[in-house]
């Protein structure tokens, strides 16, 4: 090693150095200081292993100063080093700017360029790189006694001749900060107060050289506090009358806002500066009949104007690219005030999971809109075969409620190139109040898509049969292209004590509900979607990054709508920036009365785990789940859960598959590989009459009745239609197994012993046999006015043999399930007190009244 100026440096000899490099190169330096004070600058240039010299700056305006030498090695030159420093008369080097920096760059003919700035230690090659002009790009205010400040050009904190100055409180102390993802020296500093500072008082910072800038709203949006003067309460988006049409905007972050008005060819037609108005609001009237208008927001924040969608926009046009304002009188089908079926309890409903396209996209399905609102509309489908498809299906199958996979608008669906199929589960939230224009047959016309949705649900409705919308509130697919980033930047999320995004999703980023105004927005979403499209129930996409509250007061908005609205939800604890015990999760329950969640233990412990291709459960083959299973067949009520305070029945929701992870029969054919197709269907049916027969609400996942694969796709939310359709020659392949569903659905709704109300209830009504671990036996004592029967014994049998059951009492006994058929007409009777159960199956034998 040598050392050069004070520092030590590798020893290039001429021995090391890289044969490729020049001789000679000539180097041209520009250097710009924004305090113009160049007054005894100069360079101090070297070649590796050799000693240095100064070179003198000379005149360069506009940009500054400019130094331009040459250095020659015949070894061959592959870097020059250099360093400004100031001289005075004193010392040659009485101060100096970074450490050594190296010129590596030349063309072939051995030139080099550069540009340097002020305070910024990065080498530019390229002048149009660099604003010269210094300016503060923001003042946050982030706590009550800090305002960060970040600047477009570095400075030299230690060593530029930096003044800064605080309209509107005293200054105690000033902290600068390296920007971590620059080389530059400092682009950022903190300015600490003595006084608290307020959320109403307008504050200036001053820098020298730099100018100017009003302090906005930073980490301090995220504060009780800021919500406490800022949450606003009053109706908010385009509010349409055919007489005027109110817009109104939340941003109190924003120092202006500008009504933008579009034509439907997407042509700009006018701006309009929007009114400032309480609690950080803006709006802006406009009379006449707007229906149709195409407008977007855009707002002034940080000196930086953004545009974007109204996170309120109740229709969009193609791919959701801009609102739309809508009359939606117009779009009600004729007969739309007809009311929704009746639901006399929670309980009573038997819930079926369906993606509109996979409904009826398959070729066979006899649905000539498949994949679209206007399929699940048709009447009488059948396939070639005369098969019954589609929404008569459905109804035939006795289900009371379909949930459908997100019908808002999503981002991952090009719109505008359907004709090329596309396909994704819709878990990628763009517009919330607005439904997805992939299932309709005109995209392109914004209240198109509203009016067969309509359609949609009014013809479900006509079957006898609810809609349960899927609802994913809790993160968004974009941040920084989110209406609420660009409206209300770090309001509307969650972040970590180091300021990065909270992750509990898994796809980046988590809402923040606790917030009053993201709690406002999914309230408002919730009751709009309840009133104006009649939606019948919410089922919460990963329900546990929610907070307690915010699940509380969606339940009583809803309430006020109808009570008979279902809430269901993934309560799954997930490690979101929310306390444990604020998480609307299954282990805050309790805390959550009408609010259901999906018993994820009963999923697991009948089938092997979720998220493990060969661990098995109950009916395929695993000891220790016996208790489990009594535990989600009783719904927590008879057999408590350790981390789960369930009030009572209706707050569990039983299944075994749904959308997510591996269909059932696909993963019994990886724990069960070596078996045959009669006994995985055994297999099947044994875990499907479970769930059916179980307390609570129970959830079937659409197709599960013939026993549906995704040809072992666990993750299908993009596959393409032949691995999600439903496959409607499975169907007819697989129609007893159907016919059993269907049966087990009957026999639940045929008398309340199913489908009791209360922990109470269950307590005194249901009762356990002893039994070994393969084998589950209950009875089930019914009411003298509920039914021709007095008593029910269900037995379920994971065994690989026959099991003779002797039941509580002599007597006649109608069979109402074996391992083939179910419903509630008896399929023979027995008058003995014994009963040979078949292998791997389910029997239901009920007790008629004695005559007395």
């Amino acid at each position: 090693m040598v050392t050069i100026h004070g520092q030590q440096q590798e020893d290039f000899s001429a021995d090391n150095l890289s044969t490729i490099g020049q001789k000679k190169v000539t180097i041209t330096l520009h250097y710009h200081r924004y305090d113009e004070d160049y007054s005894g600058w100069n360079l101090w240039v070297w070649l590796d292993g050799k000693n240095g010299r100064m070179v003198e700056f000379t005149d360069d305006r506009p940009f500054g100063q400019r130094a331009t030498f040459e250095m020659e090695d015949p070894s061959g030159i592959t870097r020059v080093g250099f360093i400004i420093r100031k001289s005075t008369d004193e010392n040659d080097w009485a101060s100096k700017r970074f450490d050594d920096r190296f010129i590596t760059e030349f063309d072939e003919n051995g030139h080099a360029e550069v540009w340097l700035m002020q305070g910024t230690e990065r080498i530019f090659h390229h002048e149009e790189e660099i604003n010269i002009s210094p300016e503060i790009v923001s003042a946050k205010l982030n706590t009550w006694h800090d305002i960060s400040v970040t600047t477009n050009l570095a400075f030299d904190w230690e060593h530029d001749n930096i003044d800064v100055s605080l309209s509107g409180a005293t200054i105690q102390d000033i902290s600068v900060s390296k920007d971590h993802h620059s080389s530059d020296h400092a682009h950022q500093m903190t300015i600490k107060t003595k006084e608290s500072l307020s959320l109403h008082e307008k504050y200036k910072v001053t820098i020298s050289h730099f100018g100017d800038c009003d302090v906005s709203y930073g980490n301090i949006v995220r504060t009780e506090k800021f919500d406490e003067n800022f949450a606003y309460d009053g109706p908010l988006g385009a509010l349409f009358t055919k007489e005027k049409t109110v817009f109104r905007l939340w941003s109190p972050v924003a120092q202006k806002a500008i009504l933008v008005l579009y034509t439907k060819e997407g042509a700009k037609k006018a701006e309009y500066e929007m009114a400032s108005g309480s609690c950080g609001t803006w709006h802006y009237e406009e009379s006449g009949n707007l229906d149709g208008t195409v407008y977007m927001y855009k707002v002034m924040i940080d000196r930086n104007w953004q545009e974007a969608v109204d996170p309120y926009a109740r229709a969009v046009t193609v791919n959701g690219e801009k609102g739309v304002v809508v009359d939606l009188a117009r779009t009600n089908p004729p007969l739309w005030e007809l009311p929704a079926p009746p639901l006399d309890q929670l309980e009573d409903a038997v819930i079926y999971e369906l993606h509109i396209r996979d409904a009826t996209i398959d070729h066979n399905s006899g649905v000539i809109h498949k994949g679209k609102y206007l399929g699940l509309t048709e009447p009488a489908t059948v396939t070639p075969d005369g098969v019954k498809t589609g929404l008569d299906y459905f109804s035939d199958l006795g289900i009371t409620h379909i949930q459908l996979l997100p019908i808002y608008d999503y981002w991952t669906i090009d719109e505008k190139e359907l004709e090329t199929p596309q396909y994704n589960w819709g878990y990628d939230p763009k517009h919330f109040n607005a439904p997805e224009g992939s299932y309709s047959i005109n995209p392109f016309e914004p209240s198109t898509r509203i009016m067969e949705l309509k359609k949609m649900i009014q013809a479900i409705h006509s079957k006898g049969m609810r809609v349960i919308m899927d609802v994913v509130f809790n993160h968004v697919y974009d941040v920084p292209c989110s209406s609420f980033h660009l409206l209300m930047p770090g309001y509307f999320f969650r972040f970590k004590k180091d300021g990065v995004l909270s992750n509990g999703t898994g796809v980046g980023n988590d809402t923040a509900s606790e917030r009053r105004m993201m709690r406002k927005f999914i309230v408002d979403s919730l009751v709009y979607w309840a009133k104006e499209y009649k939606i019948d129930g919410f089922r919460f996409d990963l329900m546990g990054i929610h907070d307690i509250d915010t699940m509380n007061e969606a339940r009583k908005a809803l309430n006020e709508v109808d009570p008979s609205i279902i809430m269901l939800g993934e309560g799954w604890d997930l490690p979101t920036a929310l306390p444990s015990h604020l998480k609307a999760s299954q282990a805050n329950a309790d805390k959550m009365p009408g609010i259901a969640h999906f018993n994820d233990s009963i999923r697991d412990h009948l089938k092997g785990n979720n998220f493990s291709d060969h661990d098995s459960g109950f009916v395929n083959g695993r000891s220790g789940y016996n208790y489990s299973i009594k535990q989600g067949i009783t719904a927590g009520m008879y057999l408590p859960y350790d981390n789960m305070e369930y009030r009572c029945p209706s707050q569990v929701v039983n299944y075994v598959e749904a959308h997510d992870n591996h269909t059932l029969w696909d993963k019994l054919l990886l724990t069960n590989s070596g078996a045959s197709q009669e006994d995985l269907k055994s297999m099947h049916k044994l875990a499907s009459s479970i769930i059916l027969l179980s307390q609570g609400i129970p959830f079937l996942h659409a197709g599960q009745e013939f026993m549906r694969t995704k040809n072992g796709d666990h993750n299908s939310y993009r596959s393409p239609d032949h691995i999600n359709k439903l496959d409607w020659n499975r169907k007819a392949e697989f129609e007893q197994e159907v016919r059993y569903v269907k049966g087990l659905i009957s026999l639940r709704k045929s008398n309340d012993v199913f489908r009791m109300k209360t922990k109470e209830e269950i307590l005194s009504r249901l009762h356990f046999f002893p039994t070994d671990e393969h084998l589950i036996a209950y009875q089930l004592k019914a009411s003298r006015d509920k039914g021709q029967y007095e008593e029910y014994v269900v037995i379920h049998n994971a065994h690989h043999h026959p099991v003779k059951f002797h039941l509580p009492s002599n007597g006649l006994w109608h069979i109402l399930a074996n391992s083939h058929q179910a419903g509630t007409e008896p399929l023979s009777m027995i008058n003995r007190n014994q009963i040979e159960v078949s292998r791997l199956s389910t029997f239901v034998l009920a007790k008629p009244f004695r005559l007395r």
